[in-house]
């Protein structure tokens, strides 16, 4: 069996969903995070989502648990 490979060109691709450009109704879309959680949680009171329970950190390693500490340590709350 032969096999011939041939080597297709590269294709350059632009984003089409972030740009900058004026008259795109995108550019420049700036969240408001206090907002975005507001809503998010209207959102799932809406659905009667329940609160998903954070990760127990059973498995974290001994690095990220320093992190974590210290974070803590700053009054700070993962």
């Amino acid at each position: 069996m032969i096999a011939v490979f041939v080597k297709r060109p590269v294709a350059i691709m632009a984003s089409t969903t972030s740009s900058s450009e004026p008259g795109i109704p995108e550019a420049g879309l700036v969240i408001d995070m206090a907002d975005l959680a507001t809503r998010l949680a209207a959102r799932r009171a809406e659905l009667s989502l329940p609160d998903l329970p954070r990760n127990t950190g059973t498995r974290r390693t001994p690095s990220k648990r320093a992190l974590l500490k210290a974070i803590e340590e700053l009054s700070g709350k993962w």
